[in-house]
Parts: structure tokens; sequence; C-alpha cells
């Protein structure tokens, strides 16, 4: 049975990557509340974002560990207060805590990359909301942390496998052994990865494949062009993980 996450609406699946800032847009930048409104009235179901922690342990969705991209500060996100965060924030979009996303926003899906050890308490915040919710990771021990965290606390959001996962289904893949995959691959909902690592072609009609026998999504990020979202389509991949949420709806919408 796949988990309510996957419910909202069918594959091929939009995940606004870090919400949705337009070409055209002034006044906001990614992964703030804005971002999210607008990829939400552009008709995305399903958001990406990040989690960090504050100095006062506040998980917020962010995705530097520090200011200096966004606003030229360069302080670490973990040296500063909440507060001074969301006055910062304010004049940017506006600053969200990983709660106050999942309050404002109701009908979305939540794609959570946990970010840094600290943000691993994302898991004991989002028992209410574990339907709408995915963790993920590079890190496989942050990702099992948060997971464990709201597991303890009667919740099981859905999880995508971190880097060191990735790695060992492929070389499982190598053996030829789908029982091997299979047992890397339990209780992963989903495989979020990038279409190459460097010269080595990862998302191929082979692995795709080997996925969906074993249970599994394939979501490819961050793809921002339409010719790419649609070969990728016609490998059979589940979702794009994109910058570009107009054209991603729009190549999708052309498919069915």
């Amino acid at each position: 049975m796949t988990h309510p996450w996957f419910h909202a609406t069918g594959t091929p699946r939009v995940l606004a990557h870090r919400g949705f800032v337009p070409p055209d847009s002034e006044g906001f930048v990614e992964n703030t509340l804005a971002a999210f409104a607008a990829a939400h009235a552009a008709g995305a179901t399903y958001v990406e974002s990040d989690c960090h922690v504050t100095s006062d342990g506040v998980v917020v969705l962010f995705h530097d560990d520090n200011l200096a991209r966004v606003t030229g500060d360069p302080r670490r996100i973990a040296d500063v207060r909440h507060a001074e965060l969301a006055a910062i924030m304010a004049d940017r979009g506006g600053l969200l805590t990983a709660v106050e996303a999942l309050e404002a926003f109701p009908t979305l899906r939540f794609n959570l990359d946990v970010k840094s050890d600290g943000a691993t308490r994302l898991g004991r915040l989002i028992p209410p909301y574990a339907d709408r919710v995915l963790i993920t990771s590079f890190s496989d021990r942050r990702r099992r942390a948060a997971l464990t965290a709201a597991i303890e606390r009667g919740a099981i959001p859905a999880t995508s496998a971190g880097q060191g996962t990735v790695i060992r289904m492929l070389l499982a893949r190598a053996t030829g052994s789908k029982k091997l995959v299979r047992r890397v691959l339990k209780r992963i909902d989903a495989l979020q990865v990038p279409e190459r690592f460097g010269w080595f072609r990862l998302v191929t009609t082979g692995f795709v494949r080997a996925a969906h026998d074993a249970g599994c999504e394939v979501h490819v990020w961050t793809i921002n062009d339409t010719p790419t979202m649609m070969r990728l389509l016609e490998l059979g991949v589940d979702g794009i993980v994109t910058d570009r949420t107009d054209l991603a709806l729009a190549a999708v919408a052309a498919r069915r």
C-alpha cells in the first residue's frame, strides 16, 4: 500500500523546488511564504523544501546553511535566532517554520530535506501532518533520525533514500538480483536523484524499472527545461523536481 503522500495526484508528479519564483517576479526569493503561495497558485500539489534549525531551536525552511547567498549576511542559520531571521526575511517573501508551512498550506504535500543534524528534530513536529510529509536527506543517518523521531510519536511519514542507499541500490542492481534491490529499498518510498552523477548517467529505463519493481517512485532533480522534462517522462520517471513549475505542469499536462 502506498503512503498517503502519494495519493494527492497521479503520476507523473511535479515537485516545486523550494516553491516557485517565476522568472519575472520581483521582491521574493525561494523557500518563502511567497514562493510556496506562487507554487500553489500555479497549480502545484507537491513542494520541495529544506530544513535548518535556528540558534533557539526552531526548524525553518531554508536551503543554505548560511545567509550569504540570499541576504548577503555571512552568518550561519544555526547562529541566528528565529525572530531575527524572520525579520531579515520579512521583505524577501517571508520566512516559514516547518509547522507554519504545513498549517498555511493544508492542501500541499511537502517534500522536506533535512539539511543539518539539528534539523532532524523535524520528526518530532510532523506527526499531525505525517500524511502530507515526505522526509529526505542526502544523509541516510539524518533521514533515519528524523523518521525515528516521528515514528516514536506514532507517525510514519513517507521517505526518499539518501545518497548511501542510492549507491547500495546501484551495487545491488549490478548483481542482477531483484531480490537484493528490493531488500536495499525496503521501507523506501522514492528515489530522488539527479539525472547524472558527473559522467555517469544514473536515470535510465533500467534504473526506473528496477525502482518500480521494488515499489519505489523515481523523482529527478533539478530539471528546468521542457525537452529534458519530456525525455525523462518518456523514460517513465514518476516526478520532476523543478524551479520551473509552470513549464513542468505544462509538460505533464501535454502527456495526459
